[in-house]
């Protein structure tokens, strides 16, 4: 029976670990021009258009997420890439609301701290599954402190929801590159079902960037 090295194993986790940051790679620069594009013509955009995207940011996620054994490789990619573009619609907003300056030292440091945690991820020998649970937990109570919030307008809340978020995506970063990782099937490369996992790989590492990024932009931000 064939049984590959391991330094052929390692190699081939490394291609595919370079194709999923690519993938997250390609969908933050779309979100970021399609985000700068809303912000300069806003005038010229009605509150109905983010409230559509909002929406269908949340269908997009739950449908790569739950169909993407049923998708092709091309129809995977095409669904994240335009929930990478709605995601920019939303986040528009940001660009009106702190200064550029802000924006960009916070993005940089977010690319900072998610780099270092993903490299944790991907190299320690630690297996992270513990993690799982108390990360879970904390973002539940993230969501509902979040939606408490909306009806409360406390600032002191909200700065604690944002500290305690920047530990959770920390957190989330290593563990999911872990997952991701181990997710990758040895054998499997070049193939539909090899595209198909980086997507889906690239999607969970987005969402732990964006919303790592908007956790510190609350700490951090200057408005304007």
């Amino acid at each position: 029976m064939y049984s590959m090295s391991e330094a052929a194993i390692a190699s081939e986790h490394q291609s595919f670990m370079v194709k999923v940051f690519g993938w997250m790679g390609g969908g933050l620069l779309v979100s970021g021009l399609v985000a700068d594009w809303v912000a300069t013509n806003m005038g010229q955009i009605g509150f109905g258009v983010f409230l559509v995207a909002a929406i269908l940011q949340i269908v997009v996620v739950v449908s790569l997420v739950s169909k993407v054994d049923r998708m092709s490789a091309n129809q995977a990619t095409g669904l994240f890439i335009f929930y990478s573009a709605l995601t920019g619609v939303t986040f528009s907003t940001l660009l009106m609301v702190y200064t550029a300056a802000s924006i960009a030292s916070t993005f940089m440091i977010t690319a900072g701290v998610f780099a270092a945690m993903a490299l944790y991820g991907y190299t320690t020998k630690k297996d992270l599954t513990s993690w799982g649970s108390f990360l879970f937990m904390g973002l539940i109570g993230i969501i509902i402190a979040s939606l408490v919030n909306i009806f409360m307008r406390s600032n002191t809340l909200h700065m604690m929801i944002s500290y305690i978020g920047v530990l959770v995506f920390t957190g989330l970063t290593a563990y999911d590159v872990q997952k991701i990782k181990a997710m990758n099937v040895i054998g499997n490369a070049g193939t539909e079902e090899n595209t198909k996992e980086a997507v889906v790989g690239a999607l969970r590492l987005y969402l732990d960037f964006i919303n790592l990024f908007i956790m510190l932009l609350s700490i951090m931000g200057d408005r304007r």
